[in-house]
């Protein structure tokens, strides 16, 4: 049995889907465990890669009640924490990144400028498994009667510096409208607020406000028959990228080097802070409150301008 720690949220756990895979290809007919948030358990089926999900509110410990695991994998961080936990349910391996404090003297290095999704591939490799850090397509929910062909707006995200500013999402909410796309915006329930004040400002219909209404399946099924998405740095862009639906994604102040969709699939465009950086990213934003300013540079009309060239290039239309 191989038992996996990675939780955290839904691009975390989107961006884990090729090193998963990996361990299934790697350890074919081993059940395979993934210690994470419960809720985040409809998105884990729709990797094809989970058997069941172990739930776990962070690294500080793991409720594992089961003999010693054949095998542990860190794929939440660089330890200390995280190693620490996998190695008190005393697997018989444990695969991790370097950490000698951690009582880890194996594992490559830990390397802060490099993309989540390589990151991950990479440690696998370096213990011989396979990994494609290009493998990032999800399952389709099985569920019916979710509409297709929306342009999806997700205004929100746990991190106020990296938010896109409501009034801005009006204004694209309100010109993409006038060309024709059907808008729908969603969020958290925390986040019903910000996605009616979006929709009231620009217009919008209180239908079209699935804030609050749609669970992590649901959510999920709108991804992938979209026409459109446009969010920040947050979960639904990775559902974007494992649907190969059209997006925009805006980033700052992680860059989407880091973070990002594949820049070799032109059908997601990633604005704002693009490159690599090896200095902490200020999550504080300006002043310490509010967007940070990277995300403050981007003006409406040139998210217009890259809504219509992922659209050329995807050949979105509208159902």
């Amino acid at each position: 049995m191989i038992l996996v720690l990675r939780a955290l949220g839904v691009g975390d756990l989107a961006t884990a889907v090729p090193a998963l895979r990996g361990l299934r290809a790697g350890f074919p007919g081993r059940e395979l465990v993934l210690a994470a948030p419960g809720w985040l358990a409809p998105l884990a089926e729709l990797t094809g890669a989970v058997d069941r999900v172990l739930p776990t509110t962070g690294p500080g410990r793991i409720a594992w009640t089961g003999p010693p695991p054949e095998l542990a994998v860190n794929l939440h961080g660089r330890g200390p924490q995280s190693h620490r936990a996998l190695a008190a349910v005393r697997p018989g391996r444990l695969l991790a990144h370097r950490n000698p404090g951690a009582g880890h003297p194996d594992g490559p290095a830990w390397d802060d400028d490099e993309h989540e999704v390589r990151r991950w591939c990479r440690l696998l490799h370096a213990y011989g498994l396979p990994a494609d850090p290009g493998d990032l397509a999800l399952r389709r929910p099985a569920l019916t009667g979710v509409p297709a062909g929306v342009t999806l707006l997700h205004p929100g995200g746990k991190i106020p510096a990296k938010r896109w500013p409501a009034d801005r999402f009006a204004g694209l909410a309100r010109e993409l409208a006038a060309r024709g796309h059907r808008v729908v915006v969603t969020g958290s329930p925390d986040e019903r607020e910000l996605a009616e004040r979006v929709a009231r400002d620009a217009g919008l219909p209180p239908e079209a406000v699935l804030a609050g209404r749609t669970g992590l399946a649901e959510l999920a099924a709108f991804v992938a028959g979209a026409r459109l998405v446009v969010s920040g740095d947050t979960g639904v862009a990775h559902l974007a990228t494992g649907y190969g639906t059209a997006s925009v994604v805006l980033f700052g102040p992680v860059p989407a080097a880091h973070w990002g969709p594949p820049p070799d699939r032109p059908r997601h465009r990633a604005l704002g802070a693009i490159g690599h950086t090896t200095v902490n990213p200020d999550l504080t934003g300006s002043g310490g409150v509010g967007t940070h300013p990277t995300l403050n540079a981007i003006g409406i009309d040139e998210v217009v301008a890259a809504v219509a060239d992922v659209e050329r290039v995807s050949g979105a239309v509208a159902a």
